[in-house]
């Protein structure tokens, strides 16, 4: 296959796996597609670990990094951030009612508490990775390997990021829900625009991927553009390059490969869900994004609780309570399987089978194919 992505990049398939597990990134890579690292959960040494297992199982092919860089944050976290930037003062930033929910939840469902003040600190580690001085420490990190491109997710990268790894010659990549975002990009200097329609899991807008690819695709001509959200099959990839798209850049389809992260509770929910039981929610990270429907995004978004907290401060309380639900649902606790969820895009009804992570890839471009010969034998004159 060859695309405007395929040629400035030098991969086999226009295929991009975003996730958080170093093995599917590998996997994908090696298998001819895009491996791409979300690097927000992750301190800069362990960044650093993660790349070096991947440059060592890559054997020389690209594969990219992801860093979450919003526009925006929580005021209070801002301004902590401004100061020490210490996790101590990120903490201080969560008001007491947050947590005293929180307690409330674990007691009402069953659940054991963690040891809270370890709990708190894990979720603040992650915090504070999505401030400015946070996300600046991971791009120094990444640029010191040798990736294909980085990309910037939930907002304009800044100019540092963008002088940098223009610097080095690695691609800049940015993630768009509108066309005014993808228009702000552009003026950025980024070299690759990811359209990511509202299906998608994770942070997004609500414009669905058929309607905003092209709308996105004729906005930023001729810099390329990869259809997200929602995609899982060959069959859609076959639509996205209909649509004017250069690849596809996919996220859910990957959490329930052989390699993925997921956890075995979480792993089972996604294979029985339907398309219609994922939600955009703030109980994550404080700000919308889709995730499985579960207790946890129920009661954070009831009027009994105090409300999502906005980015990073959600992400200080529910990711070290994510992790004790996590554990112990492995357990078989039913309360916190109830609550237990991950993020992911309406396309997990089309997520049906576990198979490792290069199945997926070829299953993909073998699907793709056939469609693309379907296509052809609509559009046969008979001659």
């Amino acid at each position: 296959m060859r695309t405007d992505v395929c040629e400035l990049l030098g991969i086999e398939f226009p295929l991009f796996a975003f996730s958080h597990c170093r093995d599917v990134v590998a996997a994908v890579t090696n298998a001819g597609g895009f491996g791409v690292l979300g690097a927000v959960a992750y301190s800069p040494g362990r960044l650093e670990e993660e790349l070096r297992w991947i440059d060592d199982h890559v054997g020389g092919r690209p594969y990219g990094v992801d860093v979450l860089v919003p526009a925006k944050i929580d005021e209070s976290a801002e301004r902590a951030a401004r100061g020490d930037g210490g996790l101590d003062t990120m903490l201080a930033a969560v008001p007491k009612e947050h947590w005293e929910f929180l307690f409330g939840l674990f007691e009402k469902y069953g659940v054991p508490l963690p040891d809270f003040e370890a709990a708190k600190r894990a979720g603040g580690r992650g915090g504070t990775q999505v401030t400015t001085r946070g996300a600046t420490e991971l791009i120094d990190v990444a640029l010191a390997h040798p990736i294909g491109l980085i990309a910037s997710a939930l907002g304009t990268p800044p100019p540092l990021m963008v002088e940098r790894a223009k610097a080095a010659g690695i691609p800049v990549a940015a993630l768009v829900g509108t066309v005014e975002h993808a228009r702000r990009q552009v003026a950025a200097g980024v070299d690759l625009i990811v359209a990511q329609g509202g299906e998608a899991g994770g942070h997004t807008g609500e414009v669905s991927t058929m309607v905003l690819v092209p709308e996105v695709v004729d906005a930023v001509a001729p810099l390329p553009v990869l259809a997200a959200g929602g995609i899982a099959t060959g069959r859609q990839m076959a639509a996205a390059l209909a649509l004017g798209a250069s690849g596809v850049w996919c996220g859910s389809v990957w959490l329930t490969t052989e390699e993925a992260e997921t956890s075995p509770a979480v792993k089972a929910k996604l294979l029985a869900a339907t398309s219609r039981d994922t939600v955009r929610s703030r109980s994550r990270t404080g700000k919308p994004a889709r995730q499985l429907r579960s207790a946890w995004t129920d009661e954070w978004e009831s009027d009994a609780g105090p409300g999502p907290l906005g980015m990073p401060l959600q992400m200080i309380i529910a990711e070290g309570a994510m992790r004790q639900i996590t554990k112990v649902a492995e357990t078989g606790n039913e309360g916190a399987r109830e609550l237990a969820n991950y993020f992911v895009g309406q396309c997990v009804g089309l997520m049906n089978t576990v198979k490792p992570a290069r199945q997926v890839v070829y299953d993909m471009i073998e699907e793709f194919a056939e469609a693309v010969e379907r296509l052809d034998r609509v559009t046969a004159t008979g001659d």
